[in-house]
């Protein structure tokens, strides 16, 4: 590496170390510990993002002892697989630290599995053998480092909601949790949800105590706090602060007030019925699906329009887009004014980028874009039919 790269890992290092411990890193010794899952982003000078996966743990042993961290960085966003590592981790840091490197070395050698692949890993273990380890990825890529169950185990769907109308809006947000897992999985449950939209602002799923200033920032974020920090935070003001502490008196500690009547009442309701859909006993990937296509259909409805709004694209020339067709187009008029809002953020500012610069785009957004309008056609065309039926028909005398 030279000079530079050097000091931005050795930056990275010390910034994992943080993310690993939040609390800080002078902890007592424990006879007791559950181990825990979590996850955080770490966001580079030029604005790329790397996720970071951890495992904490208390080691196998007799009395009092230190837990242990175990952290994955990695581009790719994919909880579910790298959770199964750090099960195949701890289950071999159980018997010694040194069973740990040769299972790694396989994982390292092994190619990382494409969307709806797995890859096999052998592993020997004394007493156990060796043991053939499967590794997927679930062919939706976008989802699979999302679980929604955790989200609607500590929200109502309502309240679900509310949070996503103030994320759409681009506002200051914070989740507060006693655990590190709640919290990282519940803000990227919420970032999810904006699908095929991208937060633009800061995100740190989980803030640590030396960082805990970052809520006095003005510019809009989404920050995971833990519960003790709440007299650190309960001071600001034009914010949603979510408390997802179970069988808390009060999920909003503090609100705008408005939440309830960002989005138009008539989706808002279709939100609602959709979500109802899902059972308690399903699977991850049945909720994801549930949830993912309840939300992309919200946009599909209220946005789903914006490529007949971009005009003079011909060939390989960028097209421009038209904003004030775009809003007068909605399909409802109860639509503009949410409409009208939600074109200022810059997530829709950025998607519109990249649609302007590549105006023939395809992808799950556009294919439900298209499902969306053909069935809005059989319907107008059934209607005609019908209104023509009744048009020929003649009553007796």
């Amino acid at each position: 590496m030279g000079r530079s790269q050097s000091e931005e890992e050795e930056k990275s290092l010390k910034a994992i170390l943080l993310f690993c411990f939040p609390e800080g890193v002078n902890w007592a010794p424990l006879t007791e510990y559950p181990s825990e899952t979590f996850s955080f982003v770490l966001t580079e000078v030029d604005g790329s993002r790397r996720n970071g996966y951890c495992r904490r743990l208390l080691p196998h042993g007799k009395g009092a002892r230190a837990p242990e961290a175990y952290c994955i960085i990695s581009q790719v966003a994919c909880f579910g697989l790298f959770s199964k590592i750090f099960d195949e981790v701890e289950k071999r840091r159980q018997i010694s630290m040194a069973m740990i490197y040769p299972f790694m070395q396989s994982l390292r050698e092994a190619p990382f599995p494409a969307p709806g692949n797995t890859v096999t890993i052998k592993s020997f273990i004394p007493e156990s053998g060796t043991e053939i380890i499967s590794l997927t990825r679930p062919l939706d890529s976008w989802l699979e480092h999302v679980d929604f169950r955790t989200l609607f185990r500590c929200l109502t769907n309502e309240e679900v909601l509310k949070v996503f109308a103030s994320t759409v809006l681009e506002r200051r947000i914070i989740f507060m949790a006693e655990e590190l897992s709640t919290l990282s999985q519940v803000l990227h449950a919420v970032v999810a949800l904006l699908y095929p939209f991208t937060w633009q602002h800061t995100f740190i799923s989980i803030v640590p105590s030396v960082l805990i200033d970052v809520v006095m920032a003005p510019t809009p974020y989404l920050l995971g706090v833990q519960r003790n920090k709440l007299d650190d935070v309960i001071d600001q003001s034009d914010m949603l602060i979510v408390d997802l502490t179970e069988g808390a008196e009060n999920t909003f500690i503090t609100c705008i007030g408005d939440e309830s009547t960002i989005l138009p009442e008539k989706l808002q309701e279709e939100l609602l019925q959709a979500l109802c859909c899902r059972k308690d006993n399903s699977t991850s990937e049945e909720l994801n699906k549930v949830v993912s296509e309840a939300f992309l259909s919200f946009f599909v409805k209220t946005v789903g329009h914006f490529s007949s709004h971009v005009k003079g694209s011909s060939g390989r020339q960028p097209g421009v887009f038209q904003k004030k067709s775009f809003c007068k187009a909605s399909e409802h008029k109860a639509s503009q004014h949410f409409v009208k809002r939600f074109i200022q953020t810059q997530m829709f500012d950025v998607f519109i980028q990249e649609v302007e610069r590549r105006p023939t785009q395809e992808g799950f957004f556009h294919q439900k874009i298209a499902e969306y309008q053909e069935s809005k056609k059989k319907e107008k065309a059934k209607r005609a039919s019908l209104q023509l039926g009744l048009g020929g028909f003649s009553p007796p005398c």
